[in-house]
Order: structure tokens, then sequence, then C-alpha cells
């Protein structure tokens, strides 16, 4: 299950991830907003964060309009590991290297088509394991 959210700036293009997780046939949670009536970030990565940290959901994605306050949000929620991805690239090597468990994204920033692709490199990419890498995020989640 992936769990998904967003403000108003993130909205549409939440509409179009989970348009996408469907045709795929994956199931998600959408922990709002609901409409693109003015509403704070916050909340709504706070939501998302919360699930994924709980298990109740694998993995999860937010989006706002730059990908930088959610993901901010996100990440003070113990056991989560929010990467901003505006590129395939880094959206492969978060998943790879640090075994992040959210993705965030701008909606003003990254355009849909490309939104879609850096969720499916997320998606399908899996943690690589190695010593260093499972090392390096023990060494994030002590806080050292």
């Amino acid at each position: 299950m992936i769990a998904i959210g967003s403000d108003h700036g993130g909205f549409a293009l939440k509409q179009e991830i989970m348009a996408h997780l469907k045709k795929r046939g994956l199931e998600y949670k959408d922990f709002g907003t609901y409409s693109e009536e003015s509403c704070d970030y916050p909340v709504y990565g706070k939501a998302v964060a919360k699930a994924v940290a709980a298990g109740e959901c694998e993995r999860g994605i937010i989006i706002c309009g730059t990908g930088i306050g959610i993901s901010i949000t996100a990440n003070k929620v113990p056991g989560v590991r929010a990467a901003l991805c505006g590129d395939c690239f880094s959206a492969k090597a978060t998943r790879e290297h640090n075994d992040a468990n959210i993705l965030a994204l701008g909606a003003r920033v990254t355009g849909p088509g490309l939104a879609l692709m850096i969720v499916d490199t997320f998606l399908d990419t899996p943690f690589s394991g190695d010593e260093r890498h499972v090392r390096r995020i023990s060494m994030i989640e002590d806080g050292q």
C-alpha cells in the first residue's frame, strides 16, 4: 500500500499520480488534501509520514509546490526517510543507497510526465542492502 498526500499546490499532480498507480494495479491510500483550496502542507506530510512509519503503508508519495516544505515535515517523523527528487537518477539512487521510504515531488517544479517516470523509478527500485548503505542508514536513524 502506498500512502499519498499533497497540499493544494500538489493536488492536480496527485490526481495524475493516483490515476497512474491505479493503471499499474497498485493500491494506495489518499491522505488528502481533497481540493485545490488553500491548506497547510504539514498536515498532509505528517499524515503520510506517520502511516509509513507505523507500517500502515509500505511507501509514501508527498507533493507540494516545491516538495521542500512537505519533505522537511515528513522527515521529522522517526523512521521516515523522505527524499525530494526531480529526476530519475536521484529516485533510483535514494532507493538503492538510502532505502528512502517516501518520495517528495514539487508540482510547480516537475512536470507530470517526468513526475510519473520518477514515481515508477522510486517504486520499482529495491534497496541494495550493501553493508555500507545499511551502516549509513543506521547512523541517520541513530542521529549520529
